[in-house]
């Protein structure tokens, strides 16, 4: 395939987008550059639906012509797609003459093949949806996605579309073609409610002016449903430029949200039979997204504006966590303590700090610049290997958070190649220069091949960790790009952190070495009783009476769980601790350890070990804390933290 057409679902202007548009939008592009990535020429159409009567209305209310609302909209609408770096190619509105003109064929040749008829339709209308419902579609008598709102009853003169005379046309075309429709639950929705029986529809509405007039009868205008569907189709020249129909049409996907797959896999595709079009090749029905488990909804007003959300971190943090903490296909929920989480997990904590620490041994060691000296690392090289095949595999499937997991697979392989190789140690052998250089120039191009992998995701970002890699960042293909390099120099730039650590008012975690609510103090500082022994002598330890010991039921309230250390550093104004990162298996926490003197943050990274899960938080030099990694720490000596050989997953629980 040289070329591919993709669309989204054009948004009504009745109101603001929300983050629920937003994450189809962001969905889509991240489509679109993958495609393009691909070096496939791609079309990536949005556009705005101005004919509905909610349109109508807000503008009655504001005092101003319809179509100079619906101008002012538009700018709103692109403004918040621009801040999100969304990429489409082509943004169309219904009042655009070109779509007047592909209404006008589209309907013409639906009437001319016998397939509308005029006739009386009575029965519920719910004006938010714009759409006719039936009495079994109705939820306590209310519309099942506003139902806040009491659908109205209407009777009115309209044309309808033969819709039932395709009903044995659509399930023979989803059984010649199992993927038009996904994911599969969609796909089994739709052919149940094929098999169920179709009735004809209503295309028009009667006593309007605000729309497209029928082609057939000027007393009356196109209905917005019908109207809106063909977007996609005169956006591409329908009833216009036929060279340029000709070479887009039909579309290669149409991302829609799950509440309107009725209309684009049955409604759609029947009209386009009926005019003896082409069917789009493929609809993709995603999820909702959902507010603290309800839906984003302007009715509810359980809404999240995308604008304040991208201002919150950046737009491409906020493209991540929508991407990788959500399974395209399936609904998902946000929350602004989870979104923080994220960001400090997967960004500022993993990715970011690998290519701070990455870049400031290179600087420190090989003054910015590396070639290879040697054979890669097979493993590393493997890994990056299989990631981009996953990461793939994941994308052209439209599996997106699969794709986005791949090349963090890859992040922390290389993450776990620095802690295990640990040039820090390298650096003090000088007959080992060879084999540090080899090792930095390994982790920096793993850095390069996961940033190629997250171009479509966070492009922004991805073009700066390729600078700093020494990477171009300009004309990426992921048939040259996206496989593993073994030669070239590179040039790494330090700077800045990519992604701030946000300090956050949630349960982080805490700290070894030194109780959870102590604060560090030097041991001088202490007040020690008379017949103390001196700092540093030996004590002997009388053995424990037997009721000083504790029972079973004590020791098992401590919770020990596996851990894994993502990030490191030392803590300011301080000899003793360090801070840490850890993964825990269901979330990221920050840990304050209280063996700086012993361990070098970096020798920590990518290692396995046992934390204390469930103390209280107090803080320690700041810095919330909640748990204590498990360390020996002999009189007079060093701390040692208890690690394993074969390490299990990181939440496991220690018994």
């Amino acid at each position: 395939m040289n070329r591919f057409f993709l669309t989204t679902a054009i948004d009504y202007v009745n109101s603001r987008p929300h983050l629920g548009t937003a994450y189809e939008k962001v969905c889509a592009d991240v489509i679109a550059r993958y495609k393009r990535l691909c070096g496939i020429e791609t079309r990536f159409l949005m556009g705005n639906d101005e004919h509905s009567q909610n349109v109508f209305k807000q503008a009655v209310e504001q005092d101003l012509d319809p179509l100079a609302y619906c101008d002012a909209m538009e700018q709103e609408f692109r403004r918040t797609w621009q801040r999100l770096d969304v990429s489409f190619d082509d943004f169309i509105r219904t009042t655009e003459p070109r779509h007047r003109n592909g209404v006008t064929a589209l309907a013409q040749r639906i009437y001319d093949a016998g397939d509308i008829y005029e006739g009386l339709y009575e029965g519920w209308y719910c004006v938010s949806c714009e759409e006719f419902k039936q009495e079994k579609d109705l939820v306590d008598g209310n519309c099942p996605l506003h139902p806040t709102l009491k659908p109205e009853w209407i009777r009115e003169k309209n044309y309808f579309f033969r819709l039932s005379q395709y009903q044995q046309a659509l399930l023979d075309h989803f059984t010649l073609h199992p993927e038009f429709l996904q994911p599969d639950v969609r796909r089994n929705e739709i052919l149940r409610l094929i098999e169920s029986g179709l009735v004809d529809i209503s295309v028009s509405r009667a006593g309007q002016s605000w729309g497209i007039p029928l082609p057939f009868d000027p007393s009356g205008v196109v209905y917005v449903w019908f109207d809106a569907l063909i977007n996609y189709a005169s956006a591409v020249g329908l009833g216009g430029d036929q060279a340029m129909f000709e070479k887009w049409w039909p579309a290669d996907l149409h991302v829609i949200g799950k509440d309107i797959t009725r209309f684009h896999a049955v409604i759609w595709p029947a009209m386009l039979m009926s005019a003896k079009l082409p069917l789009p090749r493929q609809i993709f029905g995603h999820g909702f997204m959902t507010m603290n488990g309800q839906r984003m909804s302007k009715t509810l007003g359980t809404i999240v504006d995308p604008v304040v959300a991208a201002d919150r971190l950046g737009h491409d943090p906020l493209r991540l966590y929508l991407v990788k903490e959500i399974v395209f296909g399936a609904d998902g929920d946000f929350s602004w303590d989870r979104y923080d989480e994220r960001y400090n997990a997967d960004l500022a904590n993993n990715l970011g700090n690998l290519v701070s620490r990455v870049a400031a041994m290179a600087g420190r060691y090989r003054e910015g610049v590396l070639r290879p000296t040697g054979a890669a690392s097979d493993q590393l090289v493997r890994i990056g290997e299989q990631s981009a095949a996953d990461y793939r595999k994941a994308m052209d499937a439209f599996m997106l958070h699969d794709g986005a997991a791949a090349a963090f697979r890859l992040v922390d392989a290389t993450n776990e190649y620095v802690a295990a190789t640990a040039p820090w140690m390298i650096a003090k052998d000088p007959s080992a220069a060879d084999r540090l250089t080899q090792v930095l120039f390994d982790a920096a191009e793993a850095i390069r091949l996961a940033a190629v992998l997250l171009e479509p995701i966070i492009p922004s970002s991805t073009k700066e960790i390729l600078r700093r890699v020494g990477a171009p960042p300009e004309g990426l293909r992921l048939e040259r790009d996206g496989r593993w390099r073994s030669d070239g120099e590179r040039r790494l730039a330090l700077e800045g952190p990519l992604w701030p650590r946000r300090e956050t008012d949630q349960r982080t975690s805490t700290a070894a070495g030194a109780r959870v609510g102590q604060k560090e103090t030097p041991v001088s500082d202490h007040p020690l009783p008379a017949d103390a022994p001196s700092p540093g002598a030996r004590a002997e330890t009388p053995p424990a009476p037997a009721a000083d010991r504790i029972g079973i039921d004590d020791f098992m309230k401590v919770e020990l769980r596996v851990a894994k250390v993502v990030a490191a550093e030392r803590v300011e104004k301080s000899k003793k601790l360090l801070k840490l990162q850890v993964d825990v298996g269901t979330e990221h926490r920050t840990l304050v350890a209280g063996i700086a003197e012993a361990y070098e943050p970096e020798s920590l990274v990518g290692k396995t070990v046992v934390v204390v899960f469930n103390l209280k938080p107090a803080k320690l030099m700041g810095i919330e804390s909640n748990g204590m990694v498990l360390a020996a720490s002999p009189d007079g000596g060093k701390p040692e933290v208890v690690t394993f050989t074969n390490p299990p997953e990181p939440g496991t629980r220690v018994r």
